[in-house]
C-alpha cells in the first residue's frame, strides 16, 4: 500500500469516527443538546480537524440518515424479489425475511430508532421530508410485493395496496418501537407472530370470494 492510499484510508476512518461520535452523542443527549465541542472531544480532536471533514453538525446528521436509508433498502429488496413469491406460503416466508432483516437493523442498535424516528424529525423540514421520503420508499418496496400477490391472486382483489403497505411497515416501526420499551425477545416473538396473522387474514385471497 502506498504513502497515499495509507493516508486517505486513515481519513476515511476519521470521518467514519467522527459519525460514530456524533450518532452516540445525538442517541444519548439529543441533536440540539449536542455540540461540536462534545464530538470533537470525544475523539480528542480539535474543532479545526472536525471541520475539514464536516460543514457542521447538520452535515452528519445527513450522513447518519442517507447510510440508514442505504441499509434498509437492501434488507428489504436483497435475495427478495417482490415478484419471487408465488403462493401465499412462499409470501408468508419472504415477508418474514424481509421483516427480521428490517426489525434487526432497527432494534439491534437502539440508536438507529432513536435517531431517526425522533432526533432526525426535530431537526428541520428539509430533513424532516428526507426522512419521510425514506418511510414511503419503504412503502413503495412493500407495496411492490402487494402489487405482485394481487395480480397472480392469493392476496385479494380489492386490496388498497397503497394504504395496506404503509400499515405493514407502520406496524413494523410499532414493533421496533415496542423494542425501545423492552427488548425482551419473548415479546417480540409475540409481537411480531401477531402483526402476521393480522396481515395474512387481513388481506389474503378468500377461495370463492
Amino acid at each position: 500500500m502506498t504513502g497515499i492510499n495509507r493516508r486517505q484510508l486513515k481519513k476515511d476512518e476519521l470521518k467514519r469516527d467522527i459519525i460514530d461520535a456524533a450518532f452516540e452523542a445525538f442517541a444519548k443527549a439529543g441533536y440540539h443538546n449536542t455540540g461540536i465541542a462534545d464530538i470533537a472531544e470525544t475523539l480528542g480532536i480539535g474543532h479545526g480537524t472536525f471541520y475539514r471533514y464536516f460543514q457542521n453538525k447538520r452535515d452528519i446528521i445527513d450522513h447518519v440518515v442517507a447510510d440508514l436509508a442505504s441499509r434498509i433498502a437492501v434488507a428489504m429488496s436483497e435475495e427478495n424479489d417482490p415478484t419471487g413469491a408465488r403462493t401465499l406460503d412462499e409470501y408468508r416466508h419472504q415477508v418474514a425475511r424481509i421483516g427480521e432483516s428490517l426489525v434487526s437493523i432497527l432494534s439491534e442498535d437502539p440508536r438507529i430508532p432513536r435517531v431517526l424516528l425522533f432526533e432526525a424529525m426535530t431537526v428541520d423540514d428539509a430533513l424532516r421530508s428526507r426522512v419521510s421520503e425514506m418511510l414511503d420508499a419503504m412503502a413503495s418496496m412493500t407495496a411492490a410485493y402487494l402489487h405482485h400477490g394481487v395480480g397472480l391472486g392469493y392476496l385479494r382483489a380489492d386490496l388498497d395496496v397503497e394504504f395496506t403497505a404503509k400499515a405493514i411497515n407502520g406496524a413494523m416501526i410499532a414493533l421496533v418501537l415496542q423494542d425501545m420499551q423492552s427488548a425482551d425477545a419473548a415479546i417480540r416473538t409475540r409481537f411480531s407472530e401477531a402483526i402476521q396473522r393480522l396481515m395474512y387474514d387481513g388481506i389474503a385471497a378468500r377461495p370463492g370470494a
